[in-house]
């Protein structure tokens, strides 16, 4: 049984983040490995509650009492086993997700959560480390062909969970690398690009089979996927970028969607290309959007040496702490979201939306005029309203906008599949994930733009919903989460 006074006797604790100077001069890693003794202390705070909320904040359905109580115990082959039975990449969410789990811990009640998601990484690290992770190759073949087409979290997922059913899997992927926005659309200083070569490596020891630089939909049309393939899972992410062409000076040069900086700087980090066409060096760079995307670009333009950097967000400051009034515990709070790339520099601006793209006379842009508003829900609707006399300009060289995304892209493969996009830019399914006979849609593609915790689950359902639709034997696990009915009804 776990510790009843654990969470008296430590406080929540994080492992110290390399020192700023030092790392803002390479793109490794922010977070060094952390001792064993801090997070078998962490994981002992864990009360393995009657009714553990964490389970509902995670879509993956993870253990994670249990795996808590393992690492407390020291137990680590059993805790990585535990980890992995709904959780396909623990190294991946551990880094990059986050944390809905924390959010929903009992003792984030009146305490500090814990640190579940640092807990999670130690445990896929040392699983790694200590050789626990081997291929789980299928003790005999099907006979049935799954194409995959898209290598993010989802669509790897469901490969890994199909080819360990025993079914001959084949990954296509349009980029040079696998990995899809692991790979070129998260910085390095989040996730080292060798945990996903690690991965790779054991799902094609499993029989995974992977196809790079392959556009499907051209290279390799609808119909040469029917007749090679006894199903086909469309795991292509929501990679439309949301834009602003109706704010004037939109076409000037010097402003960016996000990705188009992101993908070309992973791009030099990883030794593929010598130079970025989008460096922020030495530039006065304003960033468009407060969420992810825009932390990860903070990020790089601090490594690239920019002059200054301002990130914009178009909602007021939020509260640093849960304001329970609004976001009761266990669901998901609005609250004021520190990310390391903020310690390295930069300011931050709340409540501002761009008015005007400032040419500098020669169609580049010089400025960013912006003005204060006041964002309000109407009728369900989002309306944005602008303080008069508010405008001013902030100096920018570089502008990237990163407001999101608008769901997956349009593609000569949907059309030669007779699937459509919804109004939202993603694929809808049937509650067995299928958008046509024998076509599954997993992931950002089918749910929009969402958490890495969500791929997954959806990758592992819609393998599960695949197994059943080629009629194999046995039930292949899937994640059952209560708010989402899809993923039950694909058990």
């Amino acid at each position: 049984m776990p510790d009843p006074n654990g969470f008296l006797r430590y406080e929540r604790q994080l492992p110290k983040r390399r020192p700023v100077p030092v790392r803002i001069q390479d793109w490794r890693e922010v977070y060094p490995p952390a001792g064993e003794e801090l997070i078998r202390d962490q994981a002992t705070r864990c009360m393995d509650c009657g009714i553990p909320f964490c389970h509902d904040g995670c879509p993956l359905g993870n253990r994670i009492p249990d795996w808590n109580d393992l690492v407390r115990t020291g137990a680590w082959a059993a805790a990585a086993e535990s980890l992995h039975a709904t959780n396909n990449f623990p190294e991946f969410t551990g880094r990059l997700c986050p944390a809905p789990c924390e959010a929903a811990c009992v003792l984030a009640i009146a305490d500090d959560a814990v640190t579940i998601k640092q807990v999670e990484v130690e445990i896929a690290n040392h699983a790694f480390d200590l050789g626990y992770v081997r291929p789980q190759p299928a003790p005999a073949p099907s006979g049935k062909r799954v194409a995959v087409v898209g290598s993010g979290p989802a669509g790897l997922a469901a490969a890994q969970q199909l080819a360990r059913a025993g079914h001959a899997v084949t990954v296509y992927e349009r980029d040079d690398r696998i990995g899809g926005l692991l790979r070129y659309g998260i910085p390095d200083f989040k996730i080292e690009k060798e945990h996903i070569d690690r991965r790779l490596a054991q799902m094609e020891a499993e029989g995974v089979e992977f196809r790079t630089g392959v556009n499907v939909g051209v290279d390799v049309t609808a119909d040469d996927l029917r007749d090679r393939y006894d199903a086909v899972l469309l795991a292509c992410g929501a990679l439309a970028g949301r834009d602003t062409p109706q704010t004037p000076g939109r076409q000037l040069n010097g402003v960016h969607l996000a990705m188009d900086h992101l993908v070309p700087a992973n791009r030099v980090v990883s030794g593929l290309q010598d130079t970025t066409p989008i460096d922020a060096h030495g530039k006065h760079v304003v960033i468009i959007g407060g969420g992810d995307t825009g932390a990860d670009c903070l990020g790089v333009a601090h490594r690239q040496g920019a002059a200054e950097v301002i990130q914009l967000d178009q909602y007021p400051l939020p509260p640093e702490i849960r304001a329970a009034e609004l976001h009761p515990w266990p669901t998901w709070p609005t609250i004021l979201r520190n990310y390391p790339a903020h310690e390295e520099g930069g300011d931050r601006v709340f409540g501002v939306a761009v008015q005007e793209f400032v040419d500098d006379g020669h169609g580049n842009v010089a400025a960013v005029r912006i003005a204060d508003v006041v964002v309000e829900r109407v009728d369900g609707r989002r309306q944005v309203t602008v303080t008069p006399g508010s405008e001013r300009d902030l100096r920018a060289e570089l502008v990237l906008l990163a407001i999101g995304f608008e769901g997956t892209e349009p593609q000569p493969l949907l059309d030669q599949l007779g699937v459509t996009r919804n109004p939202r830019g993603a694929v809808d399914t049937d509650d067995r994930w299928s958008a046509a006979d024998g076509v599954f849609v997993a992931g950002d593609m089918h749910r929009g733009a969402s958490l890495i915790v969500w791929a997954i689950a959806e990758g592992r359902a819609a393998a599960a919903a695949i197994h059943t639709y080629l009629g194999a034997h046995g039930d292949l696990p899937a994640p059952v989460h209560p708010a989402s009915q899809p993923l039950a009804a694909a058990r």
